[in-house]
């Protein structure tokens, strides 16, 4: 487990503009006029507990919602005991799965839809050809009285 980096206060004087006397770097032993400070921002975990509430609800085709739904609970656990590291992972295996419920209830209908709409077409075309056939085979002399 990793140790969370402290901030690190820096000495930062306002400019007005002036010309203001700098101590030189020789002066301060170091060879920059300031020392230097690292600005550690970390931002917290996330565990995406909404979007996994409503892909269990919603979504959960293939449990798929239920699988994100643990993960996201336990991203909220180990956020809370302090492991960040182990609520990062947790709410990136939570992402994932959401994102996987979401596309697979999304696009498996518009699927599902293209084939009925396409299957309708050819049946209708089938059934437009076969009676032409029937109609060719029980009235061969219509096109003869034309």
């Amino acid at each position: 487990m990793q140790s969370v980096p402290r901030p690190v206060p820096l000495r930062v004087q306002p400019y007005d503009g002036k010309e203001q006397h700098r101590p030189s770097p020789q002066s301060l032993g170091t060879p920059y006029p300031y020392p230097l400070g690292v600005v550690v921002v970390v931002q917290p975990p996330q565990d995406f507990v909404l979007w996994s509430l409503f892909s269990f609800s919603f979504l959960n085709t293939c449990c798929v919602g239920f699988v994100a739904l643990v993960f996201s609970i336990k991203a909220r656990d180990q956020k809370v005991t302090g492991d960040l590291e182990a609520a990062h992972r947790y709410g990136s295996k939570a992402k994932c799965y959401n994102v996987l419920a979401t596309v697979w209830n999304v696009v498996l209908p518009l699927v599902l839809i293209a084939l009925v709409i396409t299957g309708v077409l050819h049946l209708s075309k089938l059934a437009q050809e076969s009676m032409d056939f029937l109609a060719y085979r029980l009235f061969p002399n219509d096109d003869d009285k034309k």
